[in-house]
This record gives structure tokens, C-alpha cells and sequence, in this order.
């Protein structure tokens, strides 16, 4: 093969070795005009072979970046490969240049069936460190993503696994080194003196006096505006200029590193130079290659097709399916995790849409978005924040004002020095929510078909900025788009999560948090082995699911699943699989853990109008069965399971609050049974103390318990002889957050409970209180700050003790002492004129004269104190 210095031969006949960065407008505008200018016969872009009978679909109308190429194994889904692709991408704009000149355009990097399969072998994982099955994810190479998250796909010059800029190394799959393949010598692997991989872009940004390597690309390419086009009175040449000045630096850094540490590129780089070989003796030498330039020094190196060849020999291989998925700004965002990802991709597709002054355009987006959240922004600030950005930029020696000069002009202009605002401006701006569109006739999977039309049915389009969506399940509509998320989430495919609902906590009313991400399309196919539809998919995961939980709490779970999703093919299945589990496991924390679950199925059942009654007859016999068995299960508890069976209390007591409401209105004694169960409970010494308080609470909020009875109930269990400890526990339990809400409002509106809860806690010895307070302080933590100032503010005013009664010590017994403020002798005084006057009693005599009014007035003015 022919060896060139630069990306195009002396005599510009080609081929056309176009090395780019991959998603850098500079390059893909380098990219644009050097095809103009050179015109190849054909374009070959790094990338997947499997993928060239999908590159007509770039041309429809319904195609809108970002996108992504992915790659799956029909075996196996779950092993996939992303290749991403944004408007902005070299390799999306060679693409588009192609089709609209009707030049053939094919894919040159190892195909993606040895890439998933070297994978597999290699047992590699993606760069976030999630590998999913055994051998699901690894390197996808420079511009794709392995697995569910991605790998080391890179953007011509990118970073690897260290974070480290990989120059160029290309766009599709990475390949691993073939094993018995001879190890290239020291010095050559690409690896400094420590063993570390070697940052190509760092090396060349240093030479040039940066420290920044992502400064110096930006401002040498990126931020160059004319990067490539040829202009008036400058040979045509220009616009390879930039090619081959970044080929000779490519070729010198390989001749010193070598591969760069990336032991699969020479079996990648075989492959390409083969690639070439064909497509030359096919179309001439007139055809353009669109790479990382890290691969250029590569492809034109001189070898043999008989030594690539052997470097391809016996590369494992698999069956894929390649198809266009939509992608996401945020997913190309580098703290995605994505290899390739870069910093700020809404940025850098407003450089390479902008037609002119990016940077005011720019921020001219940025004050129509703090407008719109309220910002006091005008065309002053813009005006201003404009020109700080630019000065900025002049100072600094920068030739366009980056994301560094922009945010600091924003910040000083637009914010007022606050940081509120570019933590806005990144989330919406610099990386954008934005996703994008495939035709509807990509290939794709049966089910994936079927969501497509579910979702254009119930108008439920998928997003990448996370959304709140309110539903009404009176609607039908509302109905149908609650069982299709429900149904996915069955299927594994989170594209919706519930979550409490602020407007309303009625039946009909559901709230979901919305997020499409780009990888649930490796869900989708993944869920494809289950049917054909998303509902007969659906209930046949849920039917083998039923049939192998292990747990009963997992079979109730899944019964309530099947009802919200409307799967009643499936509840046959469960119900076998429930009242099985049920009648063999005797363990009462299990069988107060599944009740909940199969409770609100039954609520749930009534409110989507389905035939709960088997499940209600399964709930009833469970619940009879906690009600025997909960009173000796409390019985010798430690501290962990002793807080474990008040978590069972609590939901069982939750339960039975619903199930005891029926279609007739009659609870059938189950409300008067429970209580039986609590108070059974609350009086047994041997039952732990926070057991003990809560069943008491419970009594209490439901009723079965006045205040009296509540008041004997702390009494005895704070009495001296209770262990310190024990009642403490016995606190937590009572006043602790249960199913009523917290007990700070009981103290605060019951104050001889506050007097026993006072006198027990300066009583408690010194030596016992440091076990108690952990306990008493994650009890009152659990208050508001506003009852925790009340109670503050009555203990700080102290007890105080009833005034004795007029008839002195021959009168009842004085009530408990309070936190109250007591009686006022002085102001209760100035009323007893005005009494004497309704009353008609002179103040002579009056007590000679008229001792039962006199008595009387005292018992009034004791009563109005």
C-alpha cells in the first residue's frame, strides 16, 4: 500500500486520510470542506461493517440527531454496542455529504460480530465499571459504547479508561489483542516509564506551551471558524491543510509511542487498511477515509494484505443485529461515563449550527433561559456580558471566547456573582436534554415495534428531560399509559418510576417521573425474548417469575404488579404460586411482610375495576394468621428484631385499615380483632418495650385507647422498677413516627403525659442515661422544629402544681401536675367585684352573711383559671 506524509497524496489524487476528532465541529467542518473540495468517489468512515445497509436511513426526513448505531448479539441483547453520532460529528457529516451527492458510503472498522465476541472472551468491562452479564460489556472503541453505559468509543482524539485523551484512536469498536499475538517492545506500547498510558493530545498542548490539552484542541480547532474552508485569494489546498498538519503530529507521536497502550488497535487498523485495499481497486484512489487521526500514521503505513490478513485469522465471532437508535445530548456528555463523551455537547452544537457571532447568539440563549425562570435579565446584560467575554477571551490570547470566558461573564454580569445561574445554564445549555428521532422503519425488534405504536396511541412520547406526569386511571387514556409503564417496569425497562403525588393521595390519581435513556433501547431487545407484544411479554416474564420466587412477600409483590398492569392472564399463575407459598410458610415476619402488598392489590383491584375477590379471600386468611401468631412471635426480640417487628406492626396495622373497608361497609370484626392483638401486646411484660409503646400508640390513634388509659399505660411503663433502657424503648415506640404521624403533637396537647415523660427522664440515674439518650434523641429528632420549640418552651416553664381548693386539705385529690402556667391570684381578684355586682352581694359581711356564694365564687374563679 502507498505511504503518504500527509493526509492526501502528493499529487492529490488520494486516497483522502481524513483524521478527526470525533464530536468536534471544528473537525466536522474540516471534514465538510475538504470533501467539497476533494470529491471523492467514495467515503469510508470508521465504523461498523454491519451498519452500511442503514446508512440510506441518515437521509429521511424522520432521522434527527443525536443518534447512535447499535449492535447486538441475537442471542443475546444484553451484549450490545453503541456507536454515537451528533449533528456535530465528522463521521455524521461525511455521512449526510455522501447520500445528498449520491456517493457510496461504507463502514471500514472490525465488524461489530468479532468486536461482541472478543468482548465476550476478554471478559471486559466498560469504563463506568458495569458489566452487566458476564462478558456484556467492554470496548466498543473510539466512537461506540459496550454494553449499557459504553466503553472506550472516542472522538478521534478521546479519553481512555485513566482519563487520559486518546488521540484520535477512531470511531467504532476497540479490539483486544489476539491471544499468542507477540507483545510490541518496550517503549513502543504507548506507556510512559511508569507503565501509564500516555496522553498523545497532552504531549502536543504541552509542546505548544499549554497546560489545558482540552484548552489547546478547542483553541486551535474547535473554536477556529474557518477550520478547513478554503477562502478567497488561498489555493484550494487549505482546506486538507489541517489534515495533514495533524497527520505529521499523529505520526510523530506513534513513532514514539507506538500504539498507545491500546493493544487492539493493530488487529482494528489490519482491518481498515483492508478495507481500503478493496474499496481503492473497486473506486480509485479518489476516496476519502474519515477516522480518528490517531488510526492515519496506520492506514498509511506500508505492510502486506497477506500480514493483515493473518492479524484477522481466527478473530471469534457471533451473530448481530445492527439498527439506529435515538440518542442524548447528556448521554455524549463525559460524565456520563462515556469514553468519548465530551464536556459540553450543547455547546458544541451551537458552534457548529451558528451561522455567525456564536457568541452572542450564545448568550442570547442564555438570558431567554434565565428569563424564563425568572431572572432579571435585559438586552443591557447581554450587551455587557458580550463584551466582558470577549475582552476576556483577548487577554486570556484566546481566538473565541470559550465556556470559560462565557461563564465568568455570565456569573459577573447575569448573576451577580451567584453560581446559581451557570449551574442552570450547564444542565440546559452547555449539555442539553436533547434527543433524538429514527424513522419508524429502522430495523428493530418485534416489541420495540409494539411500544412504538403504544406510545404514538397514548400520546406518551419519550423524553430525555425528566418530567412529572399526573394521571387520572378514570381516564382512559390516563388508564392505558399507567399499565404500559407498569408493564415495562416489569420487563425491566425503567422509562417511568411512581412517586408520591403532591396534588392528590386519592386511588385515581397517579404521579410518574419520566426519563428516556438511550440504553433502554438494549432493554427493549433484551425484554424481546419474552413475546412479541409489551403485554404478552409482560405476562410471561410475570408468569415465570411467580413460578420462582422464593419468597412469599416476592409472590404478593408480583400479584399487585400484575393488577396495576392490567395482566389478568397472568394472576392465575400468581395466585397459584401465592396461596402455595402461603400455606407452607408459617414464619410471622414473613406473612406480615406480604400482606401490605397483597392488600393494596385489592384495593387497587377495585379502583381499575378488576375482580379482586380471590385475591381479598388470600389477604383475609393471611391476615388471620399474623393476628395468632404476632403476640408469641414478640417474645424475646432483641434490639434489631425488636425494631424489625414494630416495622411489621406498623404495616400490618396499615393493612388491615384497608382491608377492613369492603364493598358492604362492614369491617366483619377484623378492626375489633386486630385490637384485641395490640392490647394483648401492649400489656405483656416480656414483649420488648418499643413493641410494648408502639401497640399502645396504635390503640390509641385508632381510638381503642382513651387518654386515661394511655396515661396508665406510661405510667407503669416508666414506673421505677422498668429498666432504663426498656423504657426508653418504650418512649420510641409511642411517640415515635408510626401510621398516625409522629407523638410530638400528643405531648404538646396532653400535658400529664409531658409531666411523665419529664418526671421519669430527671429520675433516670447517671449511670443509665447514656444508654438512654441515643434512643430518646433519635426519638425527638424525628419533631418538626416547631413542636420541638413548644416542648422546649413547656419544659422550660416547668411543672406546676395545682393550688389547693378552697375547702384545703379536706378537698379531692389535685390532678396531676401540669406544664401549664397555674392560676393568677391577682388577675383572677380583679373579676370578683364584678362577680359580687351580677350576683348582688355587698362586700361587707359577705362571708359572715353568704358562705355557698362565697364558696361558689372561689369554685368559679378556680374553674375560669
Amino acid at each position: 500500500m502507498s505511504t503518504y506524509g500527509t493526509g492526501a497524496p502528493p499529487d492529490g489524487r488520494g486516497p483522502f486520510l481524513l483524521g478527526v476528532r470525533h464530536h468536534g465541529p471544528g473537525s466536522a467542518r474540516a471534514v465538510r470542506a475538504a470533501l467539497e473540495q476533494c470529491a471523492p468517489a467514495a467515503v469510508l468512515i470508521e465504523g461498523p461493517p454491519e451498519a452500511d445497509d442503514l446508512v440510506p436511513l441518515a437521509a429521511r426526513d424522520g432521522m434527527r440527531p443525536p443518534v447512535a448505531l447499535l449492535a447486538h448479539v441475537q442471542d443475546d441483547p444484553g451484549r450490545a454496542a453503541f456507536w454515537p453520532l451528533a449533528e456535530f460529528s465528522p463521521e455524521w457529516v461525511a455521512m449526510r455529504w455522501a447520500l445528498e451527492h449520491g456517493v457510496p458510503v461504507r463502514f471500514i472498522d472490525l465488524p461489530a460480530a468479532h468486536t461482541l465476541a472478543m468482548t465476550d472472551e476478554m471478559h471486559e468491562v466498560d469504563e463506568t465499571g458495569e458489566a452487566g452479564k458476564a462478558g456484556k460489556a467492554g470496548e466498543a472503541g473510539e466512537l461506540g459504547e459496550v454494553g449499557e453505559t459504553g466503553d472506550e468509543g472516542e472522538r478521534g482524539v478521546d479519553r481512555d479508561r485513566s482519563g487520559e485523551a486518546d488521540t484520535g484512536r477512531g470511531h467504532g469498536q476497540g479490539h483486544g489483542q489476539r491471544r499468542g499475538q507477540e507483545q510490541a517492545p518496550a517503549g513502543e506500547t504507548g506507556r510512559d516509564a511508569d507503565g501509564v498510558r500516555v496522553d498523545p493530545i497532552r504531549v502536543l498542548a504541552e509542546a505548544a506551551g499549554y497546560d489545558d490539552p482540552e484548552r489547546w484542541w478547542e483553541d486551535v480547532v474547535e473554536h477556529r471558524a474557518g477550520t478547513g474552508a478554503a477562502r478567497p485569494g488561498r489555493p484550494d489546498a487549505d482546506a486538507l491543510a489541517p489534515f495533514a498538519a495533524l497527520a505529521e503530529a499523529m505520526g510523530a507521536l506513534r513513532e514514539t509511542y507506538g500504539d498507545g497502550g491500546h493493544d487492539r488497535d493493530p488487529v482494528r487498523e489490519a482491518h481498515m487498511r483492508l478495507q481500503l485495499h478493496v474499496a481503492r481497486r473497486e473506486f480509485g484512489d479518489a476516496v476519502a477515509v474519515v477516522c480518528g487521526a490517531w488510526h492515519v500514521p496506520a492506514l498509511r503505513r506500508r505492510t502486506t494484505v497477506t500480514a493483515d490478513r493473518r492479524l484477522l485469522k481466527g478473530l471469534p465471532k457471533v451473530k448481530t443485529a445492527v439498527t439506529w437508535v435515538p440518542w442524548t445530548h447528556r448521554r455524549l456528555s463525559r460524565r456520563s461515563g462515556y469514553g468519548a463523551g465530551i464536556a459540553s455537547p450543547g455547546w458544541y452544537g451551537h458552534l457548529f449550527s451558528a451561522p455567525d457571532r456564536p457568541v452572542e447568539r450564545w448568550l442570547t440563549k442564555v438570558a431567554g433561559l434565565l428569563r424564563e425562570e425568572d431572572y432579571a435579565v435585559s438586552s443591557a446584560h447581554v450587551i455587557e456580558a458580550v463584551r466582558l467575554a470577549e475582552g476576556l477571551a483577548t487577554v486570556r490570547g484566546r481566538p473565541l471566547a470559550g465556556l470559560t470566558e462565557l461563564d465568568d461573564a455570565v456569573r459577573a454580569v447575569m448573576g451577580d456573582g451567584s453560581d446559581a445561574p451557570s449551574t442552570l445554564i450547564h444542565d440546559r445549555l452547555v449539555v442539553g436534554e436533547v434527543l433524538g428521532e429514527v424513522p419508524e422503519d429502522a430495523p428493530a425488534v418485534p416489541l420495540q415495534r409494539d411500544l412504538t405504536r403504544s406510545q404514538r396511541t397514548l400520546r406518551l412520547k419519550p423524553e430525555a428531560l425528566e418530567r412529572e406526569l399526573e394521571l387520572d386511571l378514570r381516564k382512559e387514556t390516563d388508564g392505558g399509559r399507567s399499565r404500559l409503564l407498569y408493564r415495562l417496569r416489569l420487563l425491566g425497562i425503567p422509562w417511568g418510576e411512581p412517586v408520591h403525588s403532591r396534588g392528590s393521595t386519592g386511588t385515581f390519581r397517579e404521579t410518574w417521573r419520566l426519563r428516556w435513556e438511550p440504553e433502554l433501547a438494549v432493554r427493549v431487545a433484551e425484554a424481546g425474548i419474552w413475546g412479541t407484544t409489551v403485554r404478552a411479554a409482560a405476562t410471561a416474564k410475570a408468569a415465570s417469575e411467580a413460578s420462582g420466587a422464593a419468597a412469599l412477600a416476592e409472590v404478593t409483590a408480583l400479584a399487585e404488579h400484575c393488577l396495576l398492569a392490567g395482566l389478568p392472564d397472568a394472576l392465575p399463575v400468581v395466585m397459584r404460586a401465592l396461596s402455595d407459598r402461603a400455606a407452607l410458610d408459617a414464619d410471622v415476619g414473613h406473612l406480615a411482610q406480604a400482606l401490605p402488598a397483597l392488600v393494596r392489590s385489592v384495593r387497587y383491584g377495585d379502583v381499575r375495576g378488576t375482580d379482586a375477590g380471590a385475591l381479598r379471600e388470600v389477604a383475609l386468611g393471611l391476615a388471620e394468621r399474623v393476628f395468632v401468631g404476632l403476640p408469641p412471635a414478640c417474645l424475646g426480640l432483641d434490639a434489631d428484631a425488636a425494631a424489625e417487628m414494630r416495622d411489621h406492626l406498623d404495616a400490618t396495622h396499615r393493612a388491615v385499615a384497608l382491608l377492613a373497608q369492603p364493598p358492604s361497609g362492614e369491617d366483619g370484626g377484623l378492626r375489633a380483632r386486630w385490637a384485641g392483638v395490640l392490647r394483648a401486646v401492649s400489656g405483656r411484660e416480656e414483649v420488648p418495650g418499643l413493641i410494648r409503646g408502639r401497640a399502645a400508640r396504635l390503640l390509641l390513634d385508632d381510638g381503642e385507647l382513651g387518654a386515661d388509659g394511655a396515661e396508665r399505660l406510661m405510667g407503669l411503663a416508666l414506673s421505677p422498677g422498668t429498666p432504663p433502657t426498656d423504657a426508653a424503648g418504650w418512649l420510641e415506640g409511642f411517640l415515635g413516627s408510626g401510621p398516625g404521624g409522629d407523638g410530638g403533637m400528643l405531648l404538646v396537647h396532653d400535658e400529664r403525659l409531658l409531666a411523665l415523660v419529664d418526671r421519669w427522664l430527671t429520675g433516670v440515674p447517671d449511670t443509665a442515661f447514656t444508654d438512654v439518650l441515643p434512643l430518646l434523641r433519635r426519638t425527638f429528632a424525628e419533631y418538626e422544629s416547631g413542636v420541638r420549640r413548644t416542648l422546649g418552651e413547656l419544659i422550660r416553664r416547668g411543672p406546676v402544681a395545682p393550688s389547693p381548693g378552697p375547702t384545703g386539705p379536706a378537698t379531692d385529690a389535685a390532678p396531676a401536675p401540669g406544664f401549664g402556667p397555674g392560676l393568677d391570684r391577682d388577675r383572677a381578684a380583679a373579676v370578683l367585684p364584678t362577680l359580687r355586682l351580677l350576683l348582688g352581694i355587698e362586700q361587707h359581711g359577705f362571708d359572715e352573711e353568704h358562705p355557698d356564694a362565697h364558696n361558689a365564687v372561689n369554685r368559679l374563679t378556680g374553674a375560669l383559671s
